[in-house]
């Protein structure tokens, strides 16, 4: 794991004989180097996939003022995005974007978008997305995901409180998009104790099925 000084917003995770790259954002209340984030981009990196982690500006203000600040709204967090898949097409790698909750539903908007990343971009991975806020089941944030047309893998855990098996399986995605189900996990892919599993094992099982699709 490395800070390039070429690419200085990047947080790089590297993979021996990469065949691609993903761009992975964080979600909306944790920096790119928390404990998951870092231990979903090793993990990613194993399966033969570069991984480059970045912070939306909120983030970074947090970081340098050690306050906490709100994420910005969706077209400042798409700008930037945009701007770091531009900064990320000199590594010379087939991108892939992607993010966990907050940053997995940026990577998917900005996708969908014609005008934005579709040039650049071969699909998206999101890490526990955010279908719903946590107990507001009607508040469905879905309706970008029909005009998106890139492949997307959603890994989610069963237990995720922001959209649960029995809820995902009603919203008619479009076929192009992938649901892969961590039994047992929570938003942060964290099991039950007496399931016998660990955080580990579910990040490793996500990796795979990352892999499985770039």
């Amino acid at each position: 794991m490395s800070l390039t000084s070429d690419l200085p917003d990047l947080l790089i995770n590297a993979a021996e004989q990469p065949r691609a790259l993903l761009l992975l954002a964080h979600g909306a209340g944790a920096p790119m180097d928390s404990d998951f984030m870092s231990l979903m981009a090793a993990a990613v990196a194993e399966q033969g996939i570069c991984v480059a982690r970045f912070e939306f500006p909120y983030m970074q203000r947090r970081r340098n003022e050690a306050r906490k600040f709100p994420p910005d709204r969706a077209p400042k967090l798409l700008a930037h995005f945009q701007q770091v898949v531009d900064q990320a097409a000199s590594m010379g790698l087939p991108i892939w974007i992607g993010g966990k909750s907050m940053g997995g539903r940026m990577a998917s908007m900005l996708a969908a978008e014609p005008s934005l990343a579709r040039g650049l971009v071969k699909g998206v991975i999101a890490l526990g997305y955010p279908f719903h806020p946590p107990g507001k089941p009607d508040n469905v944030r879905t309706e970008h995901l029909q005009s998106l047309r890139l492949p997307m893998l959603i890994c989610q855990g069963t237990r995720d409180p922001f959209g649960k098996p029995d809820e995902v399986c009603g919203y008619g995605l479009p076929g192009n998009i992938q649901v892969r189900w961590l039994e047992g996990g929570d938003h942060d892919f964290k099991p039950l104790k007496r399931s016998g599993r660990t955080q580990e094992e579910l990040i490793a099982e996500a990796a795979k099925q990352v892999s499985g699709l770039i």
